[in-house]
Formats: C-alpha cells, structure tokens, sequence
C-alpha cells in the first residue's frame, strides 16, 4: 500500500484530474483546471497532426500555474498508428504526466521516464494493476463500473480496496465522481486521487455542441447504456431516441466476423473508425445522429458552467 497522494505526484493543490475525453477534452478546459488547482488531461487523439499537438502542449506549457499540472493521454495498441510519434512529441516538448490506454504501456513507461514524465496506466482489475507496477508505473488508474466510455466491471469500492491492499503505487479512481458527496466517498476509500470526466462535458469551455451539453443537464444516471457499436468494445453513451433506434449490440456480420481470429483486429479497426467518426459528428455537428459518450456521474449536473465552478463543487 502506497500512502502518495495525486498532490504530491503532480505538485497540485486538490487530488483531481480532469480526464482525458475524446473530442470534449481542449487546452482551454486544461487551462482553466489548473488555474483551479487541479491536473487537466487531453488525449492525443484529439489532434490529427504531430503540428497541432505540438502547439497544443506548447499552450499549455506558457499557460502553467503553480498547482496545476497537464498531461497527455495514449492509446498504446497496434490500432493506434500514431502512438509511436505522439510518444516521441510528448517526450521532446515535455509534459507532467502521460496516462496510457489499451495496451501495454512498456514502452511508454520507459521512454517517459528517460524525460522525467510520470505515467500513469488504465486498468480495470488487480491482474493488470500487477503487470503495470511491475512494469514501473508511477500510479494506477482504476477505472471502474461507473466510468463514462469505456469502463471497468467491479465497483469503485471493490476496485480501489483490492488494488490498495496488493499494489505498492498510488491508486487514482475513474468513474462515479459527479458530486462532493462522491469525491469524499471514494478518497476515504483509500484512493491518491480521481480522475473526473463526464461533469466537465457541460463546461462553457468544452468544444462541443450546446445539444451535448444540453443532453448531460437533461438525462441522468438512468439514461446511460452500454454500446458495442462505437468501437466494438463495450462503451456508455447518453439513451437518446437515435441510440434506442440503432440498437446497441454489434451488427449480426461482425458478431460472424469477430468469431475468425485473424479477422477480428481489422472488424475492430474498422468499427472504431465508423464509430468514432458518428461520435464526432455527434459531437461537433447538429445532427440527429446522436451518439453523446457520458457516465452515470452526469446524474448531478444540473447547469452548464465554467470549469472552475464544476472544480468549486468537488474540493468546497
């Protein structure tokens, strides 16, 4: 058991971090979450070139108070033909922290770690928290049943004690955090720290479309459902009439498809890509396709604000 809080790992004044999301997570939501004391995380993806992402943490980089903090999420699979060259930026232009998802986070963890970056790493059981510690993560990232997109299967109690108990690294919760009742429950759990997506995506500095915003105020805990026809791996998106109407399950073709081994890789590839292209759309457009990413924690947001009004409710 590691007693390191998220503070002291990233030199923040509130153990947050403001999760990386998928086409939601900007430089101005980060900026205005280390003015509040907290660490912001953008994923790599939501830059198309090396150029943008470069000018991104070169942003961040001016914009940095004493407090606040900023990092990088990576989709370290195969899937991902970035990865290598986003790495390869994170580590050259300098960044606090990079958090790793789907796949083995060896090679990030040892580059990083030449240029002094802290990487902490996705996981979903006591299996892969091991594999990860061993691997020399500086924190894990215990992402359970209630987080927005792609989550876990076990509670955030069960999650956060078991990983405590047999995990020598700081453990930082993701999912289930919508309000200060929440936040308090699950530090006393015994986690370094949380991770807080889904409250941010009705932030005044979220790029999304006011629909989205609008769609997080309007539904709530109940009005979120899994989804296997985003990205092929099961995923929580907001019930809308749209998503009622496509279903949910993978197309009977692709349930054929994902049964051949060596087809299975390029189904999923092929998936995400579809998917990931709706939820864009969904996203950024006007459009009765939506397909709206969420966890149940948007249960408490009630108003779209600023962020550092949606950072107020959790550490006052």
């Amino acid at each position: 058991m590691n007693s390191v809080k998220l503070t002291q790992l990233l030199a923040i004044k509130y153990p947050i971090i403001q999760a990386p999301m998928f086409l939601v997570s900007n430089t101005k939501m980060v900026i205005e979450a280390m003015k509040s004391g907290i660490a912001g995380c953008i994923p790599a993806l939501n830059y198309r070139t090396h150029e943008e992402l470069k000018a991104a943490i070169k942003e961040l980089k001016f914009a940095k108070v004493n407090g606040g903090a900023f990092g990088f999420n990576l989709i370290v699979n195969k899937s991902n033909v970035k990865y290598k060259g986003q790495l390869q930026i994170l580590c050259e232009e300098g960044v606090d922290f990079i958090i790793t998802s789907l796949g083995s986070p060896e090679e990030t963890i040892k580059q990083a770690h030449k240029h002094h970056i802290k990487v902490f790493c996705d996981v979903t059981d006591l299996k892969f928290a091991k594999k990860v510690e061993n691997l020399g993560a500086d924190a894990i990232i215990a992402v359970n049943n209630e987080a927005g997109g792609h989550r876990g299967n076990s509670s955030p109690k069960e999650l956060i004690k078991e990983l405590v108990e047999n995990c020598e690294i700081p453990i930082i919760s993701a999912g289930g955090v919508g309000c200060k009742e929440d936040f308090d429950k699950i530090m006393n759990y015994g986690a370094a720290g949380v991770s807080i997506g889904s409250p941010f995506i009705a932030s005044i500095e979220a790029n999304v479309t006011n629909e989205y915003k609008q769609a997080c105020v309007k539904y709530g805990a109940n009005d979120i459902v899994m989804t296997e026809r985003i990205s092929g791996t099961p995923c929580t998106v907001i019930n809308t009439p749209y998503v009622q109407k496509i279903g949910t399950k993978q197309t009977w073709i692709e349930s054929v498809l994902n049964r051949n081994k060596s087809l299975k890789k390029w189904v999923k590839m092929i998936r995400f890509s579809i998917g990931m292209k709706a939820t864009e759309n969904a996203a950024t457009k006007a459009t009765y396709k939506t397909v709206w990413v969420a966890g149940p924690s948007i249960e408490h947001t009630k108003e779209i604000l600023p962020v550092k009004e949606i950072v107020a409710k959790f550490v006052n």
